[in-house]
């Protein structure tokens, strides 16, 4: 099972998607992450901030939705934060598809321990919903029901 978390800039929300989901993921089920608009780079303080929380962060890069092409994920899972006014990335496909809006932490203004926790309140958020989502008896699930408790979840 794949699942596809895309954002605008693949610097920190969905980076920290694709990094808490494979930490707590069971093998077989494996996240990906992607923008619309990459940054060309991880935001240092996601980096520091799964490295801190005990989370691997190798292979993590910004890269273009347009890599996935060929990925066929089960979920695509949105992670923008529509109310900020930023434009979601659309991937059209058979995936089904749920949005979990995150503030981007890196617009957080403050001192650099502020900032800081802004990445780990963003990081808690995250684990909460994967773990929500990976508690869901999936192969039971209609589509339809997948629908409502993913968009049940990305209240979290």
């Amino acid at each position: 099972m794949k699942v596809l978390f895309l954002c605008t800039a693949n610097s920190c929300r969905s980076i920290l998607s694709e990094a808490v989901f494979n930490h707590l993921a069971p093998v077989g089920m494996k996240a990906y992450s992607a923008g619309s608009q990459p940054k060309g780079e991880v935001h240092p303080l996601s980096l520091k901030t799964l490295d801190k929380a005990g989370i691997a962060t190798e292979g993590l890069y910004s890269k273009s939705s347009d890599e996935h092409e060929s990925l066929a994920p089960d979920f695509v899972i949105t992670v923008c934060d529509k109310a900020a006014g930023e434009a979601c990335p659309v991937f059209f496909g058979p995936a089904v598809k749920a949005h979990w809006g995150l503030a981007d932490p890196s617009d957080y203004r403050g001192s650099p321990e502020e900032v800081e926790a802004a990445f780990e309140a963003t990081l808690e958020r995250i684990k909460t919903r994967v773990q929500a989502f990976l508690a869901l008896p999936l192969k039971q699930m209609s589509s339809e029901q997948l629908k409502a408790e993913l968009a049940l979840i990305g209240t979290l």
